[in-house]
């Protein structure tokens, strides 16, 4: 900060309010602090009695806030964010298109170690919409060395897009609805309504769904059927518990792919199953998935519809924030469930 003459302060910040007095008329503000000065402002300046100001003088090697906020934004974005117009030093981050926010957690917090620098951001590997907010940034101060600024880029430079957002790919889903007393009519299948609406949310397609019993040869051809039609993603419902009768989990098995996890630190949605059979992801859900607003369906299958290829260390990561807390008015995405 320096005091300077009134009309040597053109392009320089001004650093504290200004007030105006007009006997009789008004008091208020002139000039708000973080004001570029411009040449038209000179006389005004004058007219209330300024003769010198305090200003910070950016070519010296200083930085508005509002410049800087948006070169931090700019930096750490990648595909599918849109940027706010600057207001008041901040400016926030929104999807532009429907998918899976990623976060790249180590620079967020590298960025957030540098003094002076606030970055904020939803949750990592949250299904979003079109509009959501993400993020917001902006530095504390008014002004900030741009030297701060650039090594906030540097480290941006080193690593993936900090944040960005990999859209959902259309997908055929098959559905392998399993039970003897679903197959003889006994009792109506619940799964099928649901699985059609979780998948309209996706923007997926169902591309059938059949009823093959307990007969654990004929679940299994279903499941390798379906892989032959071309579904980009095979679930599987009931028969997931610990009973001996069910036989959902050794008809996964008998598919001989890659099993990925047979339970998962989530409730509720502990019993889920995922497999990977000639690539195409096949899931075996619990019955919590047919009954329960949110579970570890919304937690994974738009992860595998955003083409990621899950381990089990992701599914490890999920029991922080894996408890739903079972809102009476449930708000998810917008809440703590989830990794």
């Amino acid at each position: 900060m320096e005091q300077i003459r009134v009309e040597d302060a053109v392009g320089m910040v001004l650093c504290h309010d200004m007030t105006e007095i007009i006997p009789g008329e008004r008091k208020g503000c002139a000039f708000r602090k973080g004001h570029i000065i411009q040449q038209q402002d000179i006389e005004k300046l004058l007219d209330i009695g300024k003769r010198y100001i305090y200003v910070w003088d950016l070519k010296k090697g200083y930085l508005h806030e509002n410049d800087a906020a948006l070169r931090m934004a700019t930096a750490a974005v990648g595909k599918g964010v849109a940027l706010s117009p600057v207001k008041e030093g901040k400016i926030e981050l929104r999807a532009v298109e429907t998918g899976i926010v990623k976060i790249d957690l180590d620079t967020l917090y590298a960025v957030n170690e540098l003094e002076e620098v606030c970055f904020a951001t939803i949750r990592h590997n949250k299904l979003v919409q079109k509009g959501t907010l993400l993020a917001g940034t902006r530095v504390i101060p008014l002004v900030v060395k741009e030297s701060l600024i650039q090594q906030f880029e540097q480290i941006c430079k080193k690593n993936p897009p900090m944040i960005q957002i990999v859209p959902l790919k259309p997908a055929k889903i098959g559905i392998v609805t399993t039970g003897s007393e679903i197959q003889s009519g006994r009792i109506s299948d619940q799964f099928g309504e649901v699985l059609r609406q979780k998948a309209t949310e996706t923007g997926s397609e169902i591309i059938g769904q059949v009823f093959p019993g307990d007969d654990q040869q004929a679940i299994t051809t279903e499941i390798l059927n379906f892989i032959e039609q071309g579904a980009d993603l095979v679930e599987v419902t009931g028969g997931m518990s610990v009973d001996p009768d069910d036989v959902t989990p050794s008809a996964i098995r008998a598919c001989k792919g890659e099993i990925i996890t047979y339970g998962a630190p989530v409730l509720p949605g502990a019993m889920f199953m995922l497999s990977y059979i000639k690539g195409i992801p096949v899931v075996g859900l619990p019955g919590c998935v047919m009954y329960a607003k949110r579970t570890i369906f919304d937690l994974v299958i738009p992860r595998l519809l955003a083409g990621e290829r899950l381990k089990k260390q992701d599914f490890i990561k999920l029991a922080h924030g894996g408890q739903c807390s079972n809102c009476t008015t449930c708000i998810y995405p917008n809440c703590g469930f989830g990794e």
